[in-house]
């Protein structure tokens, strides 16, 4: 079982159970993104032996050894990313869905 469970995550940010749906994938589809940079960076900085460090020391924690939709999950959480309801106004710099 998933803690936070999808009701409290539901009534914290007063979403129905489709938004919530909605916004955890599109936030694992970033994490995943970030992953996949991240890699692509460690890979490249072996391969030109930039560094003597492997691909699991280079790339962050969090994307190394949980899986996106969990982390998604722990960032809306507590509150790292939030939430917006459609039609409203996104600032730049925010991680928002």
């Amino acid at each position: 079982m998933i803690n936070p469970s999808v009701n409290e995550l539901a009534e914290k940010g007063h979403l129905n159970r489709y938004e919530l749906v909605i916004a955890t994938a599109k936030c694992a589809r970033k994490i995943t993104d970030e992953y996949v940079a991240q890699r692509e960076l460690a890979e490249r900085a072996i391969q030109n032996k930039e560094t003597d460090k492997s691909i699991a020391q280079l790339v962050k924690k969090e994307f190394r050894d949980d899986k996106a939709v969990r982390t998604a999950i722990n960032r809306i959480s507590d509150g790292s990313y939030e939430i917006l309801e459609r039609g409203a106004e996104v600032p730049e710099d925010a991680n928002t869905f």
